[in-house]
């Protein structure tokens, strides 16, 4: 099969596609064909295993455990492993499938579920690893209710996207914070207020949320807390620094340290790949509460590129890989 390997951790540089042996199946197993993959930021940090803990996190210390990048897939269950009882050869299925920058991928039948009838594959392909995150920070950690405020930061990127649409669904008055060029894509999907962060500060609005999903920014932890309620409820989903050992989760660590002291929540959590997660935002799609924002699709061979668009920052929502 046709796959994007890497033997050595790097930039896109290091990327080449290559012919290789499918992978192999256990007994609650997939083989999936995909037809479509999507790219996200965690490519990148598995890509060049930056920050250095990703590497003590099972991908390798030295060099790439894994050959094949990718977990965000859709495509066609190509045949099963005998202890898989929910989903059967030929169905089009989407989810957490290692590899995914391949013609064929596996995964475990407990990070898959049934596409979306309303989706092609190529936008299924591109829900998983930014709507499951952006599910679990809303309903598990903000814990959003009807009538809330809720100011999602950085929210013209995939996971920003789905928040915002998943609070709107849940019934919160949401301000997004974005750059210039993506206030228009950001201001359809119905966020009530949009903040151009290159004009204005968040934090000197004089308005305080009940919640705050930071999704890979940087703003001191001082500036959140201003925005927030006293009894609000911040959740950092991600960070970029330059940093090689920390990254960013430096910021994460000091909120978990100081939310003991204050009357603000001040947190941060992993995100879960699990079937039923998979199945709500599969009925959120077909019930027209949530839709995937693609940016671009590029071909298998244009990987590279794919990664060098998101590592920039240019994307607005999702960029898919077609296979």
């Amino acid at each position: 099969m046709r796959a994007i390997v890497q033997d050595v951790y790097g930039t896109a540089d290091v990327l080449e596609l290559r012919d290789i042996d499918p992978p192999s199946i256990g007994r609650e197993d997939v083989l999936v064909r995909v037809a479509a993959a999507g790219v996200d930021r965690g490519v990148w940090h598995v890509m060049t295993g930056l920050p250095y803990p990703i590497r003590l996190a099972g991908y390798g210390l030295r060099a790439p455990k894994t050959p094949v990048l990718g977990l965000d897939a859709a495509g066609v269950v190509e045949s099963v492993g005998a202890g898989v009882t929910g989903l059967r050869i030929g169905e089009e299925v989407f989810g957490f499938a290692k590899g995914a920058f391949a013609e064929y991928a596996c995964a475990p039948e407990g990070r898959l579920a049934r596409k979306p009838v309303n989706l092609t594959l190529g936008q299924a392909a591109v829900l998983a690893v930014s709507g499951v995150p952006a599910l679990q920070a809303l309903r598990d950690h903000a814990k959003v209710r009807d009538g809330q405020s809720v100011l999602i930061i950085g929210a013209s990127g995939g996971v920003g996207t789905y928040a915002v649409q998943l609070a709107l669904g849940f019934g919160a008055r949401v301000t997004a914070v974005c750059s210039t060029s993506k206030v228009d894509m950001v201001r359809s999907l119905g966020a009530a207020r949009v903040i151009d962060y290159t004009r204005s500060d968040f934090a000197d609005s004089g308005e305080r949320y009940d919640a705050i999903l930071d999704i890979g920014g940087n703003a001191s932890l001082a500036r959140l807390r201003r925005a927030l309620t006293p009894d609000g409820t911040l959740v950092i989903v991600g960070g970029e620094s330059p940093g090689r050992w920390l990254g960013g989760t430096d910021r994460q660590l000091r909120a978990l340290v100081l939310s003991r002291f204050v009357g603000q929540t001040l947190t941060t959590f992993v995100s879960r790949q699990n079937h039923e997660d998979l199945v709500v935002l599969k009925e959120l799609v077909e019930a027209g509460t949530v839709a995937p924002v693609v940016d671009r699709t590029y071909p298998l061979a244009e990987v590279p590129d794919a990664i060098r668009y998101v590592e920039q920052g240019r994307a607005r929502g999702k960029v898919a890989i077609a296979v």
